[in-house]
């Protein structure tokens, strides 16, 4: 099993917060150290302030070396595609190839309210996803020497010079989840590298997979070729006492996390993760609430690194 920490700054971190949980994340032997990317704290207050995803992963990309990096999931309300290409490609570059891009279409009304960004309906961010995904893929393709152009009603495109040029052969791979019926798993099929069901218990997870294992068949895809994942919090300890006090760092109930996430004493947690893995789960990002606690990683690693 793929194992992956994912954290959720805006809930208040520094970057050296952040940076001394990904250092822990790699010498632990994580695969991979993911981010949220968001301006504003859902849960609390936020403090010290919100950080960039992007800039982050830039300083992590140098301050690193092994791990995988990237968003669990960058919004499209956020930045224009062309601008993203490049963005995602110097910092590809930056870590020596060892980036991945989620990509989805933004949730958090208040969010973009505070920061004065426009939050257009549903429907409509869902086209502007289908759009952004479309040129992303052409601007990462096109050879030097030639020029990528796109028709759209909201990203039109006109003689990109194809300079745009990840480290990894193919482009940075593109990770899109959710819980859609229809749209979500389409797109997963026709653009994805990775379609991750996100905080589902095991049984819908399940069903998450089925429905986007069904859209690349429609689309002509064998779906052994898209990495099945999904986001889960987690909260171990090595006996029961352990589990209540972490959860009440986090401010969340025991019994909840047990029913909803990765988590109780070690022999549970590994029970959770090995029912995912029977679902077709061949990656888990474990979602950290409380950066400050990099023993919780070490207990995490321990008891789910032989899954």
């Amino acid at each position: 099993m793929d194992l992956r920490i994912f954290t959720e700054p805006q809930e208040g971190a520094t970057y050296e917060d952040i940076v001394a949980a990904a250092r822990a994340t790699e010498d632990l032997g994580y695969d991979g150290f993911f981010r949220s990317d968001h301006y504003l704290a859902i849960f609390g207050d936020g403090m010290p302030g919100p950080t960039d995803a992007w800039t982050t992963l830039a300083g992590l990309a140098r301050d690193t070396s092994r791990v995988r990096l990237g968003t669990l999931v960058t919004s499209v309300t956020f930045r224009p595609p062309g601008l993203l290409a490049v963005t995602v490609a110097d910092v590809d570059r930056m870590s020596g190839g060892r980036v991945e891009l989620g990509l989805g279409a933004g949730w958090f009304e208040a969010e973009h309210a505070a920061y004065g960004i426009p939050f257009p309906p549903l429907g409509e961010r869902f086209d502007r996803l289908e759009e952004q995904l479309a040129v992303l893929r052409g601007i990462w393709s096109t050879p030097a020497g030639s020029t990528f152009d796109h028709d759209g009603p909201h990203y039109p495109v006109r003689g990109n010079p194809g300079l745009v040029s990840p480290m990894q052969d193919g482009g940075v791979p593109l990770i899109i989840g959710g819980s859609g019926k229809r749209r979500t798993p389409a797109l997963a099929a026709r653009f994805a590298a990775e379609f991750n069901a996100p905080f589902s218990p095991v049984e819908a997870t399940g069903r998450l997979f089925a429905r986007v294992d069904e859209a690349c068949r429609e689309h002509g895809r064998d779906p052994s070729t898209l990495v099945h994942s999904t986001a889960q919090v987690v909260c171990v300890g090595r006996d029961d006492a352990a589990v209540r006090r972490r959860a009440e760092a986090i401010g969340r109930d025991v019994e909840e996390l047990r029913t909803g996430g990765v988590a109780g004493t070690f022999d549970e947690a590994r029970d959770r993760l090995g029912g995912l893995a029977e679902v077709g789960a061949t990656r888990v990002y474990l979602q950290v609430l409380d950066l400050a606690d990099l023993d919780h990683l070490a207990d995490v690693h321990e008891a789910l690194s032989r899954i």
